[in-house]
């Protein structure tokens, strides 16, 4: 995944201001990559959401609580390490957050993976404060080799 992707990044040349979309399906692979960023350059992006999307059946075996688990243990290129917080087999959905947020003045900023099945993981970076209710999602900065990285480690 990470190569694959990696080329597709540096092949990527959003023209204009405003938010951009970068969708690629690697079949040898079996992914679909949906990157929506704020802002380009050739090294990097303001990530607004990284979706993957499994394009082939998942591995004999694969749970979703075991891909969840692999993804806390494997992502390495975030700010904040993930942590496994949320598996409802009911539902098929699993949540991971940032293990300890980052904080700037009131302000606390996380990651978040939501995943449906087998199948999808969308990554999102947000921000709360204990003096207001809600959440507001915000970009991250990524280089190309990172995000091709963070793609890598939750495909596995």
């Amino acid at each position: 995944m990470t190569e694959k992707l990696l080329q597709k990044l540096n092949e990527w040349q959003p023209r204009g201001s405003g938010r951009h979309s970068l969708m690629a399906t690697i079949p040898e692979i079996g992914w679909s990559v949906n990157l929506v960023a704020d802002q380009t350059d050739s090294l990097s992006c303001l990530v607004w959401e990284l979706t993957l999307t499994r394009t082939n059946p998942a591995p004999d075996g694969l749970t979703l609580r075991s891909w969840a688990e692999n993804i806390a243990n494997r992502v390495t290129g975030l700010l904040e390490p993930l942590k496994l917080l949320e598996v409802d087999e009911t539902r098929q959905e699993a949540i991971l957050r940032s293990a300890a947020p980052t904080k700037k003045g009131a302000s606390l900023t996380y990651y978040e993976v939501h995943l449906s099945g087998t199948h999808r993981a969308i990554l999102r970076r947000f921000e709360g404060s204990h003096e207001y209710v809600g959440r507001y999602q915000r970009p991250y900065a990524l280089t190309y080799e990172a995000l091709a990285k963070l793609a890598g480690d939750i495909t596995g």
